[in-house]
């Protein structure tokens, strides 16, 4: 488990807010707890309301802005969790088209749902943003020139009442992960909520295919 950086996630959300706002597409899916989905959307961001992308900037913010290193922590994926067939390879794909395959986004919903032990209904949101990184100065001011263009996806579970209404996240990941300023995605950064062992096991038999 690798350590990361809290500046490399306070410089993300920073564009996480309606004047600089870096994201394009929102999906996700509503499953019941017994892990059945009850229904999917798939929308352009900018399309969403005013008052609608701010709640839901709120809810993909709450992964990164979370405390660095104990809510939010950092895993590696190894040769085999990399192989054909792999979550990773899934995500690999929803980054790259930035979730515009539904049908992709319906075997995640799946896998999601037949091993994550909920306590009642919830939604599982994912994000699609890229981030321009800038050059840092020797004085570590940002330059206008561009390092390179980080796409990542961040996915948020949260619980939902009859009206489908979010509540706080309960546990995500933020993939690929940003480290030292840069895209690596052999890494992901995992969010628990709480001190919720299960919450943790779920997500990485479902991330890794194993506890």
């Amino acid at each position: 488990m690798g350590k990361i950086n809290r500046e490399d996630m306070l410089e993300l959300t920073r564009r996480m807010t309606l004047k600089r706002n870096c994201f394009d597409r929102i999906a996700g899916a509503y499953i019941d707890e017994e892990g059945f989905v009850d229904g999917t959307f798939n929308k352009h961001f900018l399309k969403l309301s005013e008052k609608d992308q701010q709640i839901n900037l709120n809810i993909a913010k709450a992964i990164p802005f979370s405390e660095t290193n104990m809510q939010l922590q950092e895993y590696a994926f190894g040769e085999l969790d990399r192989k054909p067939g792999s979550i990773w390879q899934l995500l690999m794909t929803l980054k790259e088209c930035g979730l515009k395959n539904d049908a992709m986004l319906d075997v995640f919903y799946e896998e999601f749902g037949g091993r994550y032990h909920a306590d009642g209904n919830y939604a599982v949101y994912f994000f699609h943003g890229s981030y321009d990184v800038p050059l840092k100065a020797s004085d570590k001011e940002s330059l206008w020139e561009s390092e390179e263009v980080y796409q990542f996806l961040i996915c948020a579970v949260c619980p939902v009442n009859g009206n489908y209404e979010p509540g706080l996240p309960e546990c995500g990941f933020l993939f690929p992960a940003f480290k030292d300023r840069s895209s690596d995605t052999e890494r992901i950064d995992i969010y628990v909520a709480d001190e919720n062992p299960q919450r943790a096991e779920d997500l990485r038999q479902i991330l890794f295919g194993r506890s």
